[in-house]
């Protein structure tokens, strides 16, 4: 997995439009978005673009490799979401 979607995403889905290969869910148009705390990112499906990080306006996104030691459950919450 190349980033961890953490506690403070708002959900606002500037990620999922600046996301080139849809590796970031649920969008606002899936079933079960108004009933997640966060978006999560599809650890196999994402390519380590980076594109989603510049426009996250809540700096919720980390590469996994600087994810804080505080926020260390949300990696597996990202991987979970998509088993």
């Amino acid at each position: 997995m190349a980033y961890v979607i953490t506690e403070s995403c708002t959900k606002d889905n500037l990620c999922v439009e600046a996301c080139p290969v849809n590796c970031i869910h649920p969008t606002k148009d899936e079933p079960g978005f108004d009933e997640v705390p966060h978006l999560y990112v599809h650890p196999e499906e994402c390519i380590d673009c980076g594109a989603c990080i510049p426009v996250c306006p809540t700096n919720s996104i980390y590469v996994l490799d600087e994810l804080p030691e505080e926020y260390a459950a949300f990696a597996a919450a990202n991987a979970a979401y998509y088993n």
